[in-house]
């Protein structure tokens, strides 16, 4: 009886077959398929998000400054004064630049520029027509109370 169980266990210990491990390698291939352009799309999303949370919180500051001086301000060292652990340069894609209109410190524009290569405007006009915050996915040709006014009023 016992060497009848030993010659049944060793007929057990033969390993896999090449068409056993081919379907195993063919089942992560699929997997790995489906996961990279998922991941991709993941990354390039919270790419678009860092930026459009950096332009709120430099819209923020940007209140922050007009409640104070009741008008806008387009300069880094103003903002950076404000909130000194942010960028207001335009130095690298998740930076913000700030810009007003000309002829009106009553409009700002926040433009940047998320990793992806998607650029991303947040313009505020605080008084008169069109009045509010406004959103864009496309660059401004100039920091306008029309060009900012011509933005959708919901978000991203």
């Amino acid at each position: 009886m016992l060497n009848w169980l030993r010659k049944g266990l060793a007929k057990q210990d033969e390993g896999f077959t090449l068409v056993e491990l081919m379907v195993v390698v063919l089942i992560i291939a699929i997997l790995i398929a489906i996961a990279i352009p998922t991941f991709l799309g993941a990354r390039q999303r919270a790419q678009d998000r860092a930026v459009q949370s950096n332009l709120r919180n430099a819209l923020a500051a940007e209140k922050v400054f007009y409640v104070d001086n009741e008008n806008y301000s387009a300069l880094a060292a103003d903002l950076t004064a404000i909130e000194p652990s942010f960028a207001f340069v335009a130095a690298s894609g998740t930076d913000v630049l700030p810009a007003i209109d000309a002829a009106d410190d009553q409009v700002v524009c926040l433009t940047g520029v998320s990793a992806s290569g998607t650029t991303f405007v947040l313009g505020d006009i605080a008084s008169g027509a069109g009045a509010g915050t406004h959103y864009g996915s496309v660059a401004l040709a100039a920091c306008t109370n029309a060009a900012v006014a011509a933005l959708p009023t919901t978000g991203w």
